[in-house]
């Protein structure tokens, strides 16, 4: 077996976005200062991440090898089994990798503890290289202890599909009125026009998912690790041809929602990545069910 392969996932920092749009830092100064923010608490958050992946760069071990990825290349890059996943950054970023990944361990780095807790970033940066140090001394990665969380995939029945760790959206690309057949299980069918299905695992219970079930009297929301998913309705609209009874559902293993578009055509996107998303036309079917490949989160 290869050694292992440690790959940082970061993104660019609001600094480095700064100066591509504006460039020159006194270009970006102004306009932070138009906006009543200063460049010091810019700065200070590029420095923290900066120092983060540098101590972290420091603790590969000596037998690992590394690699360093941008959000906006996951897409492009390969990853291979013997990879273990850094993902320096905020719990968005780990839910962003999640749908690139199939079993590979998930260090989530929170590179400015205490400023901004989150659920999936757990380790700050000295816990982070204290914990690559115990998996080298165990042997290839089996230091690492892992939760699996669910996932949620969606498929056309063209064979595309996209997942994602938080929940699938299915819409309109503007969220206007979509129209479509729903199927859910048991039979149950309906023709609908709404403002779109969201279909949530646990770890996206927290989220969008669940400001829709506050909405309608707090329906019990799975956990991150249960092998079941929530789907919503997002404001059907009753009419003469279309109906605004099957709103809300459970997905247990081996069920699915299934969509059939009715419409010109609709988006599918997972986690409000709007930009990596699929495309549907009219009477094409997609079908939204539990993801294959759970995400392995380092605890």
């Amino acid at each position: 077996m290869a050694n292992p392969r440690l790959v940082f996932v970061h993104r660019r920092t609001e600094l480095q976005e700064l100066l591509d749009r504006h460039a020159t830092r006194g270009q970006a100064e102004f306009f932070l200062r138009t906006r009543g923010r200063s460049m010091q608490d810019v700065q200070e958050r590029h420095d923290r991440l900066t120092v983060a992946l540098a101590s972290l760069r420091a603790a590969v071990p000596a037998e690992w090898r590394h690699a360093e990825v941008e959000r906006t290349d996951l897409s492009r890059f390969l990853l291979t089994p013997e990879d273990v996943i850094a993902v320096v950054g905020q719990d968005g970023l780990v839910a962003n990798a999640a749908k690139y990944l199939n079993g590979q361990p998930v260090i989530g780095i929170d590179p400015e503890p205490g400023v901004n807790p989150g659920i999936l970033v757990r380790h700050t940066p000295k816990a982070a290289a204290k914990l690559l140090q115990a998996a080298s001394l165990a042997g290839p990665v089996k230091g690492l202890r892992c939760q699996e969380l669910t996932t949620v995939t969606a498929r056309l029945d063209d064979g595309q599909e996209l997942s994602g760790l938080n929940e699938i959206f299915i819409g309109h690309a503007s969220h206007q009125s979509a129209r479509y057949q729903l199927r859910a299980p048991g039979g149950h069918t309906e023709r609908q026009s709404s403002s779109g299905v969201i279909v949530s695992t646990g770890t996206g219970a927290t989220g969008w998912c669940a400001s829709i079930a506050l909405e309608r009297g707090g329906r019990p929301l799975p956990a991150p690790t249960d092998s079941r998913l929530a789907w919503f309705v997002r404001e059907a609209w009753p009419s003469p041809i279309t109906g605004a009874a099957l709103t809300e559902g459970v997905l247990a293993a081996g069920e699915s929602l299934r969509v059939t578009v009715a419409s010109d055509q609709l988006v599918v996107f997972g986690d409000g990545m709007e930009d990596d998303r699929l495309t549907a036309s009219w009477g094409q079917e997609i079908a939204v069910q539990l993801g294959e490949r759970p995400l392995r989160l380092v605890v």
